[in-house]
């Protein structure tokens, strides 16, 4: 089964890092009516939540820049930005260098209990790293959807 859960996140990643390399870095900070974030968000944000589902959940130090969770963690929204956030190159580049990482990491662990269950603002509550892994393919195809939307929204205008 691990080997098809890690093609499935090189799958999911990998639709992920092709349309961050077709998205115009000139538009990925409009927030368009009815959207409270941006496509510049929704990537970042990506990365940030499959951080903390596959590493901190563990207790493991997160690979990502710090700043990732003051510009894109949950609750998070460009309005209230301080600061400059990465550009969509440098995210592109934590996205695929996070996927590595992940793939080496998870090897023989997808059964492996969480120190502590984890609890989403869903509601759902997760015990394996194999769950938190899992729904982080869900959280991704979400984002991926609302930047089609956003640049569907972005462009017809």
């Amino acid at each position: 089964m691990e080997p098809t859960i890690i093609r499935h996140l090189e799958t999911v990643r990998g639709i992920t890092e092709q349309m961050i390399k077709k998205i115009p870095e000139e538009i990925s900070d409009i927030v368009p009516k009815g959207f409270n974030n941006n496509i510049r968000w929704n990537f970042g944000h990506i990365a940030s939540v499959q951080e903390k589902l596959v590493f901190r959940v563990l207790g493991e130090e997160m690979g990502i820049p710090k700043e990732y969770e003051q510009f894109f963690g949950a609750g998070t929204k460009p309005a209230e930005w301080e600061g400059t956030p990465p550009s969509l190159a440098e995210i592109a580049v934590v996205l695929t260098e996070q996927k590595t990482r992940i793939k080496d990491f998870i090897q023989g662990r997808l059964h492996e209990k969480l120190p502590t269950p984890f609890t989403n603002r869903a509601g759902i509550t997760f015990y394996t790293l194999g769950e938190t892994l899992l729904f982080s393919f869900y959280h991704e195809a979400l984002h991926v959807e609302t930047i089609k939307r956003l640049y569907r929204s972005i462009s017809s205008k």
